[in-house]
C-alpha cells in the first residue's frame, strides 16, 4: 500500500507544508489536529467543544483513511492550561474510554493562536 495523505482543507496545511494525516500501510498518523469546526473554521472559547472538535476531526479523517477510532494505539495531548487538564480527561475518556490508548499530556507555554487551548496527535494501526 501506498503512502496517502489526507487534508481537511485547512489554509494552515498548505501554508505550513503538511498533512492532517498520513496513512502509511496499516498505520494512520494524525497531527496537527485543533479545536477548530473545520467546516466554519470557527474555534469554541472552551476547552471542552475545543477537545471535542479535535476528536471529530480526527475520526473523521481516521474514517477517510479507511480506519476507526477503535484504531487509535497512541495519542498525545497539548494542553496550554493545567487546569483545564481534568475537562481535556472527561473528553478523553467519553471518547476513548474503551480504547485505553498509551497517552501523554503536555501543558506547553502556547500553541500557534492563543485561541488554541489544545492540539491533538493520534497513531492508529489498522487491526487485521
Amino acid at each position: 500500500m501506498s503512502r496517502r495523505l489526507i487534508s481537511t482543507g485547512s489554509p494552515f496545511e498548505k501554508a505550513a507544508g503538511y498533512s492532517r494525516a498520513v496513512i502509511d500501510g496499516d498505520f494512520a498518523f494524525v497531527a496537527g489536529t485543533t479545536g477548530y469546526d473545520y467546516s466554519t473554521m470557527v474555534m469554541p472559547v472552551d476547552v471542552v467543544n475545543q477537545t471535542r472538535n479535535c476528536f471529530k476531526t480526527i475520526d473523521t479523517v481516521l474514517s477517510e483513511g479507511g480506519f476507526a477510532i477503535t484504531d487509535v494505539v497512541r495519542a498525545t495531548y497539548y494542553i496550554t492550561d493545567a487546569a483545564d487538564a481534568d475537562a481535556v480527561f472527561g473528553v478523553c475518556g467519553e471518547t476513548l474510554g474503551d480504547i485505553r490508548p498509551a497517552s501523554t499530556i503536555l501543558i506547553v507555554a502556547g500553541l500557534l493562536k492563543p485561541e488554541m487551548k489544545i492540539e491533538i496527535e493520534v497513531t492508529a494501526k489498522r487491526r487485521t
